[in-house]
């Protein structure tokens, strides 16, 4: 680490996660540094993830939102914090940048040793007809949730619409659930939460339309139109032609970096959008830094340029300003987009490459899908989870996952992050010795089951086909074997697919043609794959659906 002693000015745009995380980081490198925190806004460092919380009442301090207040700040780091203060230029000649009051007006100028750009993201608000109108609302700082609280407390709302299904329009859709509104969600895509695929996705378009939430899928907005006595705030008016009247709207569209303040010094702007940094977060003048929502990084698994408006990886990215800065050799490493939501009762979570980032990118994979216990099944409480995890078929190695249940998947995502990040194989977590006790999981935890499907399919033990390849099958070469028992097969099945129930295949191989393949399947996996091997031995050829019947319904609908 270098000399400390020496006395730097470093100016900071921007708090929150990034530039805090970078000002009390280096704080805690260097009691001599000079480090002027400019923020924008009121609030140096909130809990923007919290916002939606406080909209439902889950949340019901608005002060616990406030991590920091600027005060404590500047007592207890001795920063240098500047609100309502908004820096307008940056002379990187002179090293100085160009302040201004937000209120005022008033504008001065401060120089600078090394410049710390966490300007963030900024919602998205595209130019449709009647956007404008009062009542539709984005989220993103403290100001935007006490407008919307204060729409909503000022007169009678009793419809919400909801445009976009990211996070913040999933868990907005949830709260104002919460408050007693009636949802609708409108989406482009056809599904919600787009880092899933969309089997996985669908588990959480039954439990909107569970909780009555109307879900409007593959229909984006084509105007808003006045009110005119039918909804508050505005008709929406699908591209469809469908009109769904609306008390309140909520902007959910996503965020575009906020960058002007750096294209206009002559910075780098990466083919994303984003400020160009490399793996020290510099961008392309050596003196300036960027950090959080405003930066492009590489992704992990496939190289590419990518923009992760999320909360750790712009914490980590100010960490690791701080170190260089101050003479530590930080690096960031990539992106890998491990993220999470509670959706009521559901949790998703996904890491790493989803399918169709694969297939778009070339990159050779196998999918598995499986539906293990979030406990041992014995002991009460055990709920499944839902889990797809993509790896390279040559080596193994693990490039991504997704996983939909109602306990235990935060827990699963995070030891396949983890592994992710530590370039691990389908092998490696077939091995990982993991923490077991009934009420908590399992001997063979999920972790440890899709590494070994993983090694088995790897192995040649086993062939899967995909819950996509079923409405696929030429029925003159292929036929669909369900092995599960009657009371299943009653309660739905595969259309053309034959039933024999496990425990009595042996004596019925004579029903099962030697002409064609099988693809067998039972409710989630396990069954099939013991009947599979069972048919191999006996002659047949033979596939286990991956995720069986469980994976083909809520890929189908069915």
């Amino acid at each position: 680490m270098s000399n400390t002693s020496e006395r730097r000015k470093i100016v900071v745009v921007g708090g929150v996660a990034g530039g805090m995380s970078f000002a009390t980081r280096a704080r805690r490198l260097s009691e001599q540094a000079e480090i002027v925190v400019v923020e924008r806004g009121e609030f140096p460092s909130f809990a923007n993830c919290g916002l939606p919380y406080h909209v439902g009442g889950e949340i019901a301090d608005r002060g616990k939102l406030i991590v920091r207040k600027a005060e404590d700040l500047r007592r207890d780091f001795r920063l240098d914090v500047r609100t309502k203060t908004e820096v307008v230029a940056i002379d990187r000649s002179r090293r100085v940048v160009r302040l201004r009051a937000v209120d005022g007006g008033a504008e001065c100028e401060e120089s600078y040793n090394a410049l710390v750009l966490a300007t963030g993201a900024a919602p998205l608000r595209p130019p449709i007809p009647g956007i404008e109108q009062p009542g539709h609302f984005t989220l993103r700082s403290i100001p935007d949730m006490d407008r919307i609280l204060a729409w909503l407390n000022s007169g009678e709302a009793r419809r919400a619409v909801v445009v976009g299904g990211g996070y913040i329009g999933l868990e907005m859709a949830e709260q104002l659930h919460h408050r007693g509104l009636e949802v609708s969600l409108v989406e482009a895509l056809p599904q919600v939460m787009a880092p899933l695929d969309p089997e996985m996705a669908a588990l959480l378009h039954a439990e909107l339309r569970g909780r009555g939430i109307r879900l409007m899928l593959g229909d984006g907005v084509d105007r808003f139109d006045p009110p005119t006595g039918d909804g508050r705030a505005s008709v929406v008016v699908t591209k469809s032609g469908q009109r769904v009247p609306a008390d309140v709207v909520i902007l959910g569209l996503g965020v575009r970096p906020e960058v002007w303040l750096a294209r206009d010094a002559g910075l780098e702007i990466g083919e994303r959008g984003g400020i160009r940094v490399d793996e020290r977060m510099r961008t392309s003048d050596p003196h300036v830094y960027a950090v959080g929502d405003a930066v492009e990084v590489r992704d992990r698994i496939t190289g590419e340029w990518t923009l992760i408006p999320l909360a750790g990886p712009a914490n980590r990215m100010g960490r690791i300003v701080a170190d260089q800065i101050f003479g530590i050799d930080s690096t960031y490493k990539g992106t890998q987009g491990t993220g999470v939501l509670r959706l009521f009762d559901l949790v998703a979570a996904t890491t790493g490459a989803n399918e169709k980032t694969l297939k778009r990118v070339g990159r050779p994979y196998r999918a598995i899908h499986l539906h293990p216990g979030s406990h041992a099944g014995y002991y009460p409480g055990a709920h499944p989870i839902a889990m797809k995890i993509l790896f390279d078929p040559a080596t193994g190695l693990l490039l991504g996952a997704q996983a939909v249940g109602r306990d235990g998947v935060d827990k699963r995502i995070d030891v396949l992050a983890t592994a992710l990040a530590a370039n691990m194989t389908v092998d490696d977590l077939a091995e990982l010795e993991l923490a077991y006790a009934p009420p908590i999981g399992s001997a063979k935890d999920p972790v440890n089951l899709s590494g070994m499907i993983g090694q088995n399919i790897r192995r040649g033990l086993v062939e899967t086909a995909d819950w996509t390849d079923v409405a696929r099958l030429d029925p003159e070469r292929q036929l669909v074997l369900d092995v599960r028992n009657a009371a299943e097969v009653a309660g739905g099945a595969i259309p053309g697919s034959k039933a024999i129930p496990l425990c009595e295949l042996r004596n019925r191989l004579g029903e099962l043609p030697r002409d064609k393949e099988l693809i067998v399947h039972c409710a989630s996996g396990q069954r099939s794959y013991n009947t599979v091997r069972l048919l191999l031995q006996h002659g047949f050829r033979a596939r286990n659906l991956s995720g069986s019947f469980k994976t083909w319904q809520a890929g189908t609908g069915a």
